[in-house]
């Protein structure tokens, strides 16, 4: 079922301490019970956070193998024997900064769902091919390698999240038009792939700059349905207004 979800990247930011007040504070916060919060920290800080409070706890990273020897890398066993239920899969700066491309990330996608864990699926253009005016065909392309191959059971396990990479960490944002056009072309491609009810029935967040003085005219756009946030989930009351946007 279609959720209004409110999703905290805190990404490198905060010390364990820190992440565990900044939960105690943010969970004093008035949410409306039909919007669900997301926070997803640091791998050091999960053990910390699970079981807090009510607010959901996401991972940022995951392997594609149970175990082995990578070094540094963070395996789905060790996610779920902590509680967490959500994980990022292909950030824009995993896929920009550590060249994860969507191969991996159709393998990653994989292994979360194996273990039963949700992922939040990102996906965006650069500025490139924004003024190039190739940007949907460019997010299509994105969803045909690394989502894709997913079935409709599993794929109604998965939060989408459209981040127009240009627009993060910038201080730009997409016009809540943008926005809309983006995450419409984004649903008609599930419905032509998957059919209307897993089009109807999938989350699809907007990530890029949001803050408390523009969510709100985002978030009412018909198929936005809520957002991935980054500086601003570091800020308590801000990101309550966030989630109170809808």
């Amino acid at each position: 079922m279609r959720r209004n979800i409110a999703a905290g990247n805190w990404k490198m930011n905060t010390t364990v301490s820190e992440g565990v007040e900044l939960i105690k504070e943010l969970e004093k916060q008035s949410i409306p019970s039909d919007v669900e919060m997301i926070i997803c920290a640091p791998a050091t800080h999960l053990s910390s956070l699970v079981g807090c409070g009510d607010i959901q706890i996401g991972g940022q990273n995951i392997y594609m193998q149970d175990k082995g020897a990578f070094t540094g890398e963070i395996s789905p066993l060790m996610l779920v024997d902590l509680g967490v239920k959500y994980v990022l899969v292909g950030h824009s700066e995993r896929r920009e900064i550590f060249n994860e491309d969507d191969q991996i990330l159709a393998q990653k996608l994989n292994k979360a769902l194996e273990h039963n864990l949700k992922p939040i699926f990102c996906f965006g253009e650069p500025l490139n091919i924004r003024k190039e005016g190739s940007h949907i065909s460019y997010v299509q392309k994105q969803l045909e390698n690394g989502l894709f191959h997913l079935s409709e059971e599993e794929l109604g396990d998965v939060v989408l999240a459209y981040e127009p990479i240009w627009a993060i960490g910038t201080g730009e944002t997409a016009s809540p038009d943008q926005a809309q056009e983006m995450h419409a072309s984004i649903r008609k491609s599930i419905e032509n792939k998957y059919g209307k009810v897993a089009a109807d029935n999938i989350s699809i967040l907007y990530g890029g700059s949001v803050k408390p003085t523009n969510a709100e005219e985002i978030f009412a756009k018909p198929d936005v349905d809520g957002g991935l946030v980054g500086g601003a989930s570091l800020n308590v009351e801000g990101f309550g207004k966030i989630a109170n946007s809808f």
